[in-house]
């Protein structure tokens, strides 16, 4: 090997990169506790039984994109396409069902093997939240003002839209599917090959087509309002009326579809074109025919995933970086007690950097490159005053400390605690 690279579609978070990601990260984290959703994490791989049942033998992300292998048991093994099954998965495997409406958060990486682009990778990051065990219309609202409170903390909700549609209740989509499948029908000669194989089996998902030929086609097929019985009308109507009393603005979308059985009432998405081509930021829908396709007992669910790489480059977050307290020991006895003054302050909660060697002049010029919130300077007769030099690296002020009141003098130092 020539040289080291990095597998295609994968990237090296270096530390700024992880504290914009952290950032997003923990802004979701924040948010989402105040609404009572509690972190947790799946394993990042599963049996491929998990995904493929979740979301189709038929789906793009099954057929082509998952990354799947026998293990050394020779079991068939996924990484981690999505979360939604994953906790799905865990919702059953704990036995959880007693712990409805159960609320969780995550937040990791995911893998997928398609064409990488801005924004979208093939180990790419995800914030996730789920609500499992809700079947009332209250559980859509909440989720949907879940996201657009992290937007909106991020400071990039007025950057976005949110789409909106209804996919009705298992008798509306049934009506929906029969109409839809007649129609298709009659365009099988226009149809793409991979459409064709979609339409005996899940022809919803030719709504989705990237083909040319299978989008013109799809402009004039059926909408999927003209399908929904009443009861799936009133669902839909508690949920806007529950983002009208929020405020939450949106646009009615009657193109978003997803394509898989499981999914009822509510699809939406936060989409943007601040990134380039539009595109979503935060996507997700009800599931409630999920956990019982998994072997679980039929239990309703809702929640979405938000792309950790493109919520950081739509906010532009940095993370802000900390300001270290710098000690610049001089002499041998300095060097020692510098030692025991870092601990103590690290103890503290302080950041602190001390460099190996060089003179005064050097570890200054290292302090000011870490841009360090203050330096500490000692030597011999500081040490035997008890005391040491602390200069304030952002107004050049310095002054003597004792070193027993050495960490109320720094607490005013913005960014240099954790």
């Amino acid at each position: 090997m020539a040289k080291a690279q990095p597998v295609r579609g994968t990237h090296d978070l270096l530390p700024d990169d992880f504290a914009a990601h952290g950032e997003v990260i923990s802004v979701a984290r924040q948010t989402a506790a105040t609404f009572g959703y509690r972190e947790m994490a799946t394993p990042i791989f599963e049996f491929t039984d998990v995904f493929a049942r979740s979301m189709g033998e038929t789906s793009d992300v099954v057929s082509k994109e998952m990354y799947s292998f026998d293990d050394r048991g020779g079991e068939s093994i996924t990484l981690r396409p999505e979360y939604t099954a994953a906790i799905c998965r865990a919702f059953i495997s704990n036995g959880l069902q007693q712990n409805v409406p159960f609320r969780a958060f995550g937040a990791g990486p995911m893998f997928r093997y398609e064409r990488p682009q801005k924004g979208r990778q093939r180990q790419f990051h995800q914030i996730d939240i789920e609500i499992i065990g809700a079947p009332e219309p209250a559980a859509d609202v909440e989720v949907i003002s879940v996201g657009a409170e992290i937007l909106n903390r991020l400071n990039v909700l007025h950057k976005t839209v949110l789409h909106l549609n209804t996919l009705g209740d298992p008798e509306s989509r049934d009506s929906y599917r029969a109409a839809l499948v007649a129609y298709f029908n009659d365009h099988r000669d226009k149809l793409s090959e991979d459409s064709l194989a979609r339409l005996g089996r899940n022809p919803l998902r030719i709504l989705d087509s990237k083909n040319e030929d299978d989008r013109r086609i799809v402009e004039n097929a059926p909408l999927f309002g003209d399908y929904l019985n009443q009861q799936s009308q009133d669902f839909f109507g508690t949920v806007l009326f529950g983002l009208d009393t929020l405020g939450i603005a949106y646009e009615l979308n009657p193109r978003l579809v997803r394509g898989l059985d499981y999914y009822t009432h509510t699809a939406f998405e936060f989409v943007t074109d601040a990134l380039g081509a539009q595109g979503a930021v935060i996507a997700g829908g009800r599931y409630d025919g999920l956990i019982g396709q998994l072997g679980g007992p039929a239990t309703p669910g809702i929640g979405w995933a938000g792309g950790i790489e493109r919520l950081a480059m739509l906010s532009g977050a940095t993370g802000d970086a900390p300001r270290p307290i710098a000690l610049i020991p001089i002499g041998e006895d300095a060097e020692t007690e510098a030692l025991k003054i870092g601990q103590a302050l690290r103890r503290d909660g302080f950041i602190v950097d001390q460099a190996f060697r060089g003179n005064l002049g050097k570890r200054m010029k290292r302090a000011d490159k870490l841009n360090a919130a203050a330096a500490l300077i000692f030597g011999d007769d500081e040490l035997a005053k008890g005391v040491v030099q602390v200069r304030n690296l952002t107004t050049g002020d310095q002054s003597e400390v004792a070193l027993d009141g050495l960490a109320r003098a720094l607490a005013d130092h913005e960014g240099s605690r954790v």
